[in-house]
């Protein structure tokens, strides 16, 4: 039979069941589900097993170095060369093991079968250690849906007759050079992102130096003495780019793994980078040890796009973004002002002032409360209901109300804070065997010298949701402003019967989740903020707030870079509260003599954050003048929260335009109402005890349409006339910031 003959029976064929659907009332068509081929391709070369997407190039070596490239047009980018000390390296009583042999010409190649899509290469090499008698099997994988993005994992298994100790598993080695990107460059000069938590204050977002070294230690808490609790958590990312191209490693499990990504620059320049996963692992005969998924993925621009997508692949693999509502946007007020001995009359006192500018929020913060872990509060300055009734009369002004408090944190009767000295409080005393405790038996402490509650225990997860239901719904407040998290430490004891001591890190989410769905569900139009003073969040809890907050910054340029790492890690239209604007500068930092003095308004309102002050008001003396909002501050204010009112930019879509450490001046694009705001702000130091920086020349604006725009400063009612996108060019004079409106 000939295929003419053939395609005349098959026609045939479908008539006939087109007249049989109709005899019966109709039938529906049957379903196909059209298979497509992966775009990744997977080719063995000279130099190792390549896997190319669309949009970059990974080859994994004959060393387990997994190198990385981007495609651009009919370019190749990449800082990442090999080198020595790249690859794969395992270390097993304190001794590397150096006589692994991949096996790179017999790779097994798949489908992956992971989270991040359906669509993509999966390729496995194995090797061996003769001296040793491990095995190794690599594992790299590539997704269509994320061309940028390579997943690396190693797994161990001991093939010998006797037992063997590791201690730790390299992954994700890399040796960047910058002048690969730009000849006239030096090795190092290229800057860094390190989603670390290691010290109040200190930069995230940083040029590189020739003598450069962190360690970049995250998940468990460290015991630094002086930054108790800080050192840990964080985001597992860090990222480096030069004015072309980048490259970011990290790991993508959705826990607050135990693991380092240290940085440092090397003699011959050359900045040296790797992701370290403690094992500490004991492997019998057969037994095997499997590393977490680490990534490395390449990028054009700055911090913003690597941590956009980790993000977007931590949602793939469960942690979903959590939702705004409007109250979440709303410009905030802090009693902090009034310090620690904050009192019902001086926190109502100042509601008229908020009404007069136009902000309907406030917090009772730090101290309001007898003790870390009961939270009931100060006879001395809460007595009675009177919190209850400060709340209701908050309300009958139409001002919302959050209460700051710190989940896990108990007293135990040792140490103290400021001039507050511990006592037992009484959860401790009625329930002993919740603590953590640590190896030697003693109570675990966090931030804040505090013991702490496991939150791998049902029962602990239970108490903070009826202290939610409490706040929430028994005094009625609207909000939380939990403050000073970073991390749990690891719990060692017995009666908790944990697998591992690593069960209290992992669970510490658990706890902020209960308290976040639990307020929700009690008020939807509610605002959950987390704060880790001074550092970048924790992955532990990242998706369990809907108000990030800048985080104690040190000064104007901390604020910007924080609202843009967190547009990055909770989408371009995430609330990011930019903390209190006093803090935009600083005087007398780290001298006991602090005073927060700024008014700069425009970092927060331009870089898309969510405005927030502490002023105090009326006068109450010397103590609180810095704060005070005298009639010339006052004026001030009422401008700003005006404009960010009738703007709400916060509200708008993040546009990620301009590279960080490269595009001069500082630079943001926001895109709202068919309107593009950009905000630029002149160079300088990050010192917060000098004035404002000025700009004289070109600025550029970015991601316009092919039409005509007319172009005015808001803020000074300037109007720079029309430009014709895509990209314009005005030439301007400024001091300080310059926010524009092309419309």
């Amino acid at each position: 039979m000939n295929l003419n003959s053939r395609r005349v029976l098959l026609f045939s064929a479908l008539l006939a069941i087109a007249g049989l659907c109709d005899l019966l009332g109709g039938c529906k068509p049957p379903v196909t589900k059209p298979e497509f081929g992966s775009a990744v391709i997977v080719a063995s070369q000279a130099d190792g097993i390549h896997l190319q997407s669309p949009q970059a190039e990974f080859v994994l070596t004959p060393n387990g170095a997994l190198l990385a490239r981007l495609k651009n047009g009919a370019q190749w980018l990449t800082i990442d060369q090999s080198s020595s000390n790249s690859g794969t390296l395992v270390t097993s009583n304190n001794q590397p093991v150096k006589d692994f042999a991949l096996d790179l010409a017999n790779p097994q190649i798949q489908p992956a079968n992971g989270k991040l899509g359906t669509l993509g290469k999966r390729v496995e090499v194995k090797g061996h250690s003769p001296s040793t008698g491990l095995d190794e099997a690599l594992t790299v994988e590539v997704y269509d849906e994320f061309p940028a993005l390579a997943l690396l994992s190693a797994t161990y298994r001991n093939s010998s007759d006797k037992p063997m100790y590791l201690d730790s598993v390299t992954l994700q080695s890399h040796s960047l050079d910058a002048t690969l990107a730009d000849p006239n460059a030096k090795p190092y000069q290229m800057w860094a992102f390190f989603g670390s938590s290691l010290k109040w204050g200190k930069d995230d977002v940083l040029p590189l130096t020739a003598k450069f070294s962190q360690e970049n230690p995250f998940g468990a808490p460290i015991d630094t003495h002086d930054d108790l609790g800080r050192v840990g958590g964080g985001i597992p990312v860090v990222a480096f780019w030069t004015r072309n191209t980048g490259l970011a490693i990290g790991h993508l499990e959705t826990l607050p793994l135990i693991i380092s990504i240290p940085t440092q620059t090397s003699p011959d320049g050359k900045v040296e980078t790797a992701v370290v996963i403690p094992a500490h692992s004991t492997l019998k005969p057969g037994e095997t040890f499997s590393t977490p998924r680490t990534f490395v993925t390449v990028f054009r621009g700055d911090y913003y796009e690597p941590l956009s997508t980790w993000s977007q692949a931590v949602d793939r693999e469960g942690l979903t973004r959590p939702k705004n509502n409007d109250e979440n946007y709303a410009v905030s007020w802090c009693g902090w002002g009034y310090e620690a001995n904050v009192t019902p009359k001086q926190m109502l006192a100042t509601i008229p002032k908020l009404q007069e500018l136009g902000i309907h929020w406030a917090t009772l913060d730090d101290r309001w409360f007898n003790n870390y872990g009961d939270w009931q509060p100060r006879k001395d300055t809460f007595p009675g209901n009177s919190i209850q009734q400060m709340v209701k009369d908050f309300h009958q002004k139409g001002v919302k109300v959050q209460l700051w408090w710190l989940p896990l944190a108990v007293e135990d009767g040792k140490f103290g804070y400021d001039d507050h000295k511990y006592i037992v409080s009484d959860v401790v005393k009625e329930h002993p065997d919740w603590l953590i405790l640590d190896e030697k038996g003693q109570h675990a402490r966090m931030t804040r010298n505090l013991a702490t509650l496991c939150p791998a225990l049902p029962e602990v997860q239970d108490y903070y949701k009826k202290l939610t239901e409490r706040f929430i719904r028994d005094w009625d407040f609207d909000g939380h402003k939990l403050d000073n998290i970073y991390a749990t430490p690891r719990c060692y004891n017995p009666k908790h019967h944990h697998k591992s001591p690593l069960d209290s890190v992992y669970a510490m989410g658990e706890v902020y989740k209960t308290i976040f769905e639990t307020t929700r569900a009690l008020k939807p139009d509610s605002v959950t903020q987390s704060c880790p003073c001074g550092t970048p969040p924790s992955l532990a809890w990242l998706r369990y707030m809907d108000q990030a907050v800048t985080a104690d910054p040190v000064g104007s340029i901390q604020v910007r870079r924080r609202i843009k790492m967190y547009k990055a890690l909770l989408g371009p239209h995430a609330a990011i509260y930019g903390d209190h604007v006093e803090l935009t500068r600083i005087t007398g930092e780290n001298t006991g003599n602090e005073q927060d003095i700024g008014d700069d308004f425009a970092s927060t309102l331009g870089a898309g954050g969510v405005l927030g002050t502490k002023f105090t008001w009326p006068d109450y003396g010397p103590k609180l003048k810095n704060v005070y909002l005298n009639t010339e501050k006052e004026a001030h204010w009422k401008k700003w929260i005006a404009l960010y009112n009738e703007k709400m930019l916060s509200k708008g879509n993040f546009l990620d335009l301009y590279v960080y450490g490269y595009d001069v001046p500082e630079a943001y694009a926001i895109a709202k109402d068919g309107a593009l705001y950009y905000a630029f702000y002149a160079p300088g130091a990050p010192d917060t005890s000098k004035g404002s920086r000025t700009w004289s020349g070109d600025v550029e604006l970015r991601g316009l349409e092919n039409r005509t725009y007319q172009v005015t400063d808001y803020v000074r009612g300037k109007n720079y006339g029309s430009v014709t996108g895509p990209t314009a060019k005005l030439h301007v004079d400024f001091e300080g910031s310059l926010l524009l409106e092309a419309h």
